[in-house]
C-alpha cells in the first residue's frame, strides 16, 4: 500500500507542475519587459538622437522580438522561453506530451503568449492617457466620439477588474486541484502544462543545411534563409535572456527604485521668500508656471506651490523636479485642492 502511495505520489509530482513552479515562470516574463525597457530609457536619455526611436516603439519592438522567441520555442520545447527555463512543456488533451504541438495549438499559444498581452497592456496605456485628457478637459470632437469616450472610461476599470479577478480565480482553482490551468490564457490556447521529461531530441531524420540547399529550388532557398536567419535570431534572444536572467534582480531593482519616490523629510526645508520693495508681488490665485488665474487647483507636496494641474502635471512629467524650488518631485506628490470658492 505504502509503495502504491509513493508511486502515485511521484507521479502526480512528475506530471503536474505546482502553483509555485507556474506562477514563477509567469513572473519571469513579467519581470523583463519593465527592465529592459528602463535600460533602453536610459539609452534613450543619454544618446535620444540614437535610441530615441527604441523608446518610442519599444512595445512594437519587443512584442516582434518576443514572437520570434517564442515561435522558436513552440516549435523546438512545446514550451515558451519561461516555461522551458523551468522545465514545463504544453501538450494537448488527449495526446502524449512528447508530441510536437499540432499547428492549431501553436497558433493559439503565440496568440495567447504575445499578441492579447501586448493589446491588453495598450488598452491600459490608452486609458491612464484617456483619463489624464478628461481630467484637464481635453476631449475629442464631435458628439459620437465624446459619448464612446466617456463609455470607455466608465466600463474599462470593469473590465480591468474582471480580468484582474479571473487570473486570481483560475490560480486558487488550479491550486486547490479543480481546473489543471493556471490561467485563462492558457486555457484559451488549448493546452495544459506538465513537466518535460527530459527525451533527447531525435535529429536522425533531419537533412544537413548543406544537403538541403543543394537540393532546393529558388523559392525553397529563400525559405531556408529566412528560416535560419529566424532561428540564429530566436538563439540569440534566448542565449542574451537566459545569460541576462542572472540579472533580472538587478534590473528590477533598478527599475523600481527609479519610480520610488524620494522621501519628503529628506528634502532639505525651502528658504522664505524674499522680500523685495522692488518685486512685484504675484497674486495668491495665479499660477506661477503660465501666470493665469489657476484653474483645477492642484499643490506640490514637495514644495507646497500651488499650481493648475495642467501646468505642474506637464512639467512634472517632463522635469522630475518643483518649477519653482527645483526640490526632485514625482507625479504621486501632486494633491487636488478644494478652495471654498470652487
Amino acid at each position: 500500500m505504502a509503495e502504491n502511495a509513493a508511486h502515485i505520489t511521484s507521479a502526480t509530482f512528475t506530471s503536474v507542475p505546482s502553483i509555485f513552479e507556474v506562477l514563477a515562470q509567469e513572473s519571469l516574463m513579467g519581470s523583463v519587459r519593465p527592465a529592459l525597457k528602463h535600460a533602453v530609457k536610459v539609452l534613450a536619455e543619454s544618446r535620444p538622437e540614437k535610441f530615441g526611436c527604441l523608446l518610442r516603439w519599444y512595445d512594437e519592438i519587443y512584442t516582434g522580438l518576443d514572437f520570434i522567441l517564442q515561435n522558436y520555442y513552440l516549435h523546438k520545447y512545446n514550451a515558451s522561453f519561461a516555461e522551458n527555463f523551468y522545465d514545463l512543456k504544453r501538450f494537448v488533451n488527449g495526446a502524449s506530451p512528447s508530441k510536437n504541438l499540432p499547428r492549431r495549438a501553436l497558433w493559439k499559444s503565440l496568440l495567447c503568449l504575445v499578441i492579447l498581452p501586448y493589446l491588453k497592456q495598450k488598452l491600459d496605456h490608452w486609458f491612464e492617457e484617456a483619463r489624464h485628457s478628461y481630467n484637464i478637459g481635453q476631449q475629442p470632437k464631435g458628439q459620437v466620439y465624446k459619448q464612446l469616450y466617456k463609455v470607455f472610461l466608465a466600463v474599462y476599470p470593469y473590465v480591468h477588474m474582471s480580468w484582474e479577478g479571473s487570473l486570481l480565480a483560475y490560480q486558487v482553482a488550479y491550486m486547490l486541484g479543480k481546473i489543471s490551468w493556471h490561467s485563462p490564457l492558457l486555457h484559451l490556447s488549448g493546452t495544459k502544462l506538465c513537466h518535460a521529461e527530459g527525451e533527447e531530441e531525435d535529429v536522425s531524420h533531419s537533412l544537413p543545411f548543406s544537403q538541403l540547399w543543394s537540393s532546393a529550388s529558388l523559392p525553397g532557398k529563400l525559405n531556408l534563409v529566412t528560416r535560419k536567419a529566424l532561428s540564429l535570431t530566436a538563439v540569440t534572444l534566448s542565449t542574451s535572456l537566459s545569460v541576462g536572467v542572472f540579472f533580472l534582480q538587478f534590473l528590477d531593482w533598478w527599475y523600481a527604485s527609479e519610480n520610488n519616490a524620494p522621501s519628503l523629510m529628506a528634502l532639505p526645508v525651502p528658504d522664505p521668500p524674499e522680500t523685495d520693495k522692488d518685486l512685484v508681488k504675484t497674486p495668491h490665485n495665479v499660477c506661477p508656471l503660465c501666470l493665469k488665474l489657476r484653474t483645477n487647483d492642484t499643490t506640490l507636496s514637495t514644495s507646497g506651490f500651488v499650481f493648475c494641474y495642467p501646468c505642474i502635471y506637464d512639467y512634472i512629467r517632463q522635469h522630475q523636479c518643483c518649477p519653482v524650488t527645483s526640490y526632485p518631485s514625482q507625479q504621486q506628490h501632486l494633491i487636488k485642492l478644494y478652495p471654498p470658492d470652487s
